[in-house]
């Protein structure tokens, strides 16, 4: 299988803003330096560039794509999907990250069947995520405005067939507004309330309760994405992709 690295090195005018035509924004700059190091083949520096910006609050799929890419070639199994895993929420149509994440899920020990999800939760979660929350909150606000410019038409119009037309517009105008505001929610809580996760422990024994004392259920194993469920102290009780549930170590996993 071919690693697909597919760096952007970027004039990133729609993740870092250049103040002005004469000077390059720092980050912007540390961006391209860590593209730079990847290409010499220098992949721990270029992860100090790249993981340098994501700790400062800088978010994008290349910049998390980028990151994934560095970690997969330094080795590190986890790091790459966890990386691949949150680049995909910003981008899910991407076809490199997909197939990226393929191959590094393919790389892992546990190979368990998942339990899939609803057709139309799927399509709803994909929809939510091909736009930003704040751009479907934008889309709900414009829809709204014009729902209320139709129902005025459909209030003071003197004509039957305008009112007719800006009711069932203002109709479809909200169902539009609601329905993005419905994405803007489902986006926010996916891609900043998750509760998916990666185990970054290389061998982890779930325990029947949240302590050490309690009952081994089963034995996983690093690069593995669970759903967490429930959290007591240092531990969190987490959902495997076949649905069987145990608790682990909260420093044995990261959540995407």
């Amino acid at each position: 299988m071919n690693f697909k690295s597919s760096l952007i090195p970027l004039i990133l005018l729609l993740l870092f803003v250049i103040p002005d035509a004469g000077a390059q924004d720092p980050a912007a700059e540390r961006f391209n330096r860590g593209t730079e190091y990847f290409s010499e083949g220098n992949y721990e520096k270029a992860l100090e560039e790249w993981t340098g910006l994501y700790t400062a609050g800088y978010r994008s799929a290349t910049l998390d794509y980028n990151i994934g890419n560095a970690y997969f070639k330094l080795g590190n199994i986890p790091g790459s999907i966890l990386f691949y895993e949150r680049a995909r929420l910003r981008k899910p149509a991407d076809e490199n990250i997909r197939y990226n994440l393929g191959i590094a899920r393919a790389m892992t020990t546990d190979r368990l069947d998942e339990i899939p999800e609803l057709f139309f939760v799927r399509w709803y979660d994909f929809l939510s995520l091909i736009l930003s929350s704040d751009n479907w909150a934008v889309i709900s606000l414009v829809s709204f405005i014009i729902c209320l410019a139709f129902l005025s038409l459909y209030f003071y119009s003197s004509k039957y067939n305008m009112k007719v037309a800006g009711f069932w517009l203002a109709v479809l105008a909200l169902l539009i507004s609601l329905a993005s505001l419905s994405f803007s929610l489902r986006n926010k809580r996916l891609i900043y309330e998750s509760n998916k996760a990666i185990i970054f422990s290389p061998i982890v024994n779930a325990k029947s309760s949240p302590d050490d004392s309690g009952t081994d259920l089963f034995v996983i194993h690093e690069g593995l994405r669970v759903s967490v469920e429930d959290e007591v102290g240092e531990w969190k009780e987490i959902r495997l992709p076949d649905g069987n549930k145990g608790w682990v170590p909260a420093n044995s996993l990261e959540i995407i």
